[in-house]
């Protein structure tokens, strides 16, 4: 049996014909930026998310480049001011901080959840530190109450990667609004996925959402006039079209995912095989699910489940502080070492799960993964 680890094809489909109606309907406009479209999937997504402002953006590294600039031209941050994040995530989330020439703090996560270890946080502030940046790595929520203490015993800044967890809740609220600003990714792959590059900025702040909506529209609040020195970084009426049809979808797709998780928990029973903590569904929308391969076994499950159809990911095989584009990095001079982050590295195997997956498909792939040995 074939069970690809998305498809993308599929996933549309659920959704096509409102997908194609929306397509033709910016086709006939002729207007394909900054539009209707645009604004109505703006006024949706903030209403969605639980925040007054929503921004879109050109893909999710820019809507975090973009909140950390608007903080240092707001004079809220300088180069140099470091920010806490977690060592185990996607590269992006460090790349936005040292575009902006700030500071990276890594922190180990916890190795049960996967997301960043509130108890290593508070020996690792600075009077350099200016913001805390939790990353709600593979649709898990990594908000904790400790953190936002934290934030406020020290007066930081809560900075939110939510391209990974569309519609994930914390305490009633949904991610993205947890802190001052969010960056949030619609690459299509995502749970909340356009049909190319997208991204958008949620904010609470007027200040800051001015300051980003101006930065990404080459630093012009006003046509001709450049307050900034800014970039192209528009999400077009296209993009915007189309994922304001899927965000009707959202919920729905994502209580489908939970449902290939829960079939996963408790079916899959390998002891080679670690599962990570498993959360409330409320907090986990199951943008990707991870296991751990114990033993260096890692890359024998991957190619057995290959030879048997099943399509797997490893996300990340090198974590970001051992990329050669931070080997000279001061913040990573002499290099981290970093143990659980790298042990994740090694051992972390990506199982299939979407919307799209049949009874049949998540059933096969718990019996290869059982029978792995």
């Amino acid at each position: 049996m074939d069970v690809p680890f998305l498809s993308l094809h599929d996933v549309t489909a659920l959704h096509a014909d409102n997908i194609r109606e929306a397509a033709r309907r910016v086709i006939d406009s002729g207007w394909y930026l900054q539009g209707k479209e645009n604004e109505t999937f703006e006024q949706h997504y903030a209403e969605y998310i639980g925040t007054r402002y929503c921004i879109g953006c050109a893909n999710g590294l820019d809507a975090l480049i973009w909140i950390w600039r608007a903080y240092i031209e707001l004079g809220v941050m300088y180069p140099g001011d470091e920010v806490i994040l977690p060592a185990n995530t996607y590269i992006a989330t460090h790349l936005g901080l040292t575009e902006n020439g700030l500071v990276p703090v890594c922190i180990e996560p916890n190795p049960k959840t996967l997301e960043i270890d509130d108890a290593l946080i508070e020996a690792a502030i600075t009077p350099r530190t200016k913001a805390i940046s939790i990353v709600h790595l593979y649709g898990r929520c990594a908000m904790t109450g400790k953190i936002a203490a934290l934030c406020q015993k020290y007066n930081l800044k809560l900075v939110e990667d939510n391209a990974q967890a569309h519609g994930c809740y914390c305490e009633g609220k949904r991610t993205g609004s947890l802190g001052d600003a969010a960056g949030h990714s619609f690459y299509p792959g995502k749970n909340l996925g356009a049909l190319g590059d997208g991204g958008a900025v949620t904010t609470n702040d007027p200040e800051l959402a001015a300051a980003i909506r101006a930065l990404a529209n080459y630093g012009s609040q006003k046509k001709y006039v450049f307050k900034y020195a800014g970039r192209n970084s528009r999400l077009d009426e296209l993009q915007a079209a189309v994922l304001d049809v899927k965000l009707k979808y959202l919920d729905a797709d994502n209580r489908r995912r939970q449902e290939v998780a829960a079939y996963y928990y408790e079916y899959i029973n390998n002891p080679l095989i670690e599962l990570p903590e498993r959360l409330p569904d409320a907090n986990n929308v199951y943008h990707l699910f991870p296991v751990l391969v114990k033993d260096g076994r890692r890359d024998d499950l991957h190619d057995y489940l290959d030879q048997h159809g099943i399509g797997t990911v490893i996300h990340y095989p090198i974590a970001p502080h051992k990329q050669e584009c931070y080997a000279n990095a001061t913040w990573n001079k002499p290099q981290l070492q970093l143990p659980i982050t790298e042990m994740i590295a090694d051992c972390e195997l990506s199982l299939p799960i979407s919307p799209s997956m049949s009874r049949e498909q998540i059933e096969w792939v718990v019996q290869c993964v059982n029978e792995f040995k």
